[in-house]
């Protein structure tokens, strides 16, 4: 589900040191990380070695929207890595641009780029109205592309870079009731797949990553997707993308991945640490749920 609110939960490990990790030195860009999900990825990565840069659009707390850019740049901060608040809505190119930009000046150099930031509607199609559509297809499919155009000619500069859409495989069989949103979501997924070709000599890389099960959100919580027995922490997400940012880029590239699938064949047996209610094992059902959200 589209990770937007939960709280993030500290690393249990402290931060490793900056000469014994291979992240040391790299930058990284998260959209949609003031809460939530995307949070969650921003400080894992700061745990890891990584300076980075928080792009969203709250500046500001609220009473529905707990969570800002400057809280989380704070929260990188204080384990010892450099943060950048960029607000951002992905919808918007010149934002867009200009954050790109006071990153590469900032730090010189972006090497991981987490497309994160995403909205979520889930209707029929005879009860989605256009103005939702280009919501979703704004957000998600076009804010993505938009992040990735402008970050990609860096990456493809100093010869590196991981591009990464939370974006489930693609399977047609599994969009109705949310055409809208799979269309826009599944979009993601073919950014990936095509810009892995096109950019694999480059030593860029560009993958998709979803969860098998519900991921524990605002989300799942205020639109009554079942309840903590159904869902994983979003730490699975974060140790899943680490997965993918250790390797070379060339060599692994092009796949739409789920969380789980892409652990156990990393070798982890045990995803009980991961449940939300300890006593029960969350259910897989991918992309494969029903809604009725928005």
């Amino acid at each position: 589900m589209e990770p937007i609110d939960r709280p993030a939960s500290p690393s249990p490990a402290s931060p490793p040191s900056k000469s014994s990790t291979p992240f040391a030195g790299k930058v990284a860009f998260v959209t949609g990380a003031s809460r939530g999900v995307g949070k969650t990825l921003a400080l894992r990565l700061a745990d890891e070695g990584c300076d980075v840069v928080v792009a969203a659009k709250t500046s500001d707390p609220t009473d529905k929207l707990p969570g800002t850019i400057h809280e989380t740049v704070r929260e990188i901060e204080a384990r010892g890595r450099r943060g950048l608040a960029v607000q951002v809505d992905v919808r918007d190119d010149l934002a867009v641009e200009r954050g790109v930009k006071n990153a590469l000046e900032r730090f010189g150099r972006v090497d991981f780029l987490v497309n994160n930031a995403g909205a979520i509607y889930g209707r029929p199609l005879i009860d989605t109205p256009m103005k939702r559509f280009d919501l979703v297809m704004g957000v998600n499919v076009r804010g993505a592309f938009a992040c990735t155009h402008h970050l990609l000619p860096a990456m493809v500069a100093q010869k590196f870079g991981h591009i990464l859409m939370l974006s489930p495989p693609v399977d047609e069989n599994a969009a109705a009731g949310k055409i809208a949103y799979a269309i826009s979501k599944f979009g993601m997924t073919l950014i990936a797949r095509g810009l892995a070709d096109e950019v694999r000599d480059d030593n860029v890389a560009a993958n998709a990553l979803w969860c098998a099960t519900l991921i524990e959100s605002s989300a799942t919580i205020r639109f009554g997707l079942g309840d903590p027995s159904l869902w994983r922490k979003p730490e699975i997400v974060a140790d899943a993308m680490m997965k993918v940012f250790v390797k070379e880029p060339k060599t692994f590239t092009g796949k739409a991945l789920v969380d789980e699938d892409l652990l156990r064949a990393e070798g982890v047996t045990d995803f009980t640490r991961y449940r939300c209610d300890p006593n029960a094992e969350p259910p897989r059902v991918g992309f494969n749920f029903r809604m009725s959200i928005g």
